[in-house]
């Protein structure tokens, strides 16, 4: 079944101020641009093993959360547009990286994999359960995001900012 009405675009930017004033504590404003906009206070840090005190979940726990979240809330928005019935859900997502270091050079990272597990119930029929699966996953901006070569760095040089 396809959609066959006019296409629309929006954007979807947030924008990100981040301290660090000593060790491993960030604290960050987060704003949401656009005709929705709010912004909201966050904050990270480290545990002891790493030099920091534990302030705050690691930056790893919000990216971790923020794709399972993602993908939550596009089963149940979508299951609503495609009309497919669904009830309470789960999904538990696993992150995997693996980090290598060589002697005290900096430690280098690598994804291993992300692996979402989704339990729709029986509610739907698996094709119906697949479909809005493979909605989801399209609709996700996290996940979109994990594509290779999306994330670019640029460090200021005196006024200017240069692309690494």
């Amino acid at each position: 079944m396809s959609d066959t009405g006019a296409l629309s675009r929006f954007d979807v930017i947030f924008d990100v101020e981040g301290t660090n004033k000593a060790k491993f504590r960030n604290d960050m404003k987060v704003h949401l641009r656009g005709t929705h906009a709010v912004s909201v206070e966050l904050a990270t840090d480290e545990g002891g093993v790493h030099g920091g005190d534990g302030t705050a979940p690691y930056p790893l726990a919000y990216f971790a959360a923020a794709l399972n979240a993602c993908v939550m809330t596009q089963l149940r928005a979508f299951a609503k547009r495609l009309g497919i019935a669904v009830s309470e859900f789960h999904v538990n997502t696993r992150c995997h990286w693996r980090a290598e270091q060589r002697g005290s050079a900096p430690y280098e990272s690598a994804p291993i994999g992300f692996t979402m597990d989704i339990d729709l119930g029986d509610s739907a029929s698996e094709a119906d359960r697949r479909r809005l699966v493979a909605a989801a996953e399209k609709g996700c901006f996290v996940e979109a995001s994990l594509k290779p070569g999306l994330v670019r760095h640029r460090l200021k040089v005196g006024d200017k900012w240069v692309e690494l």
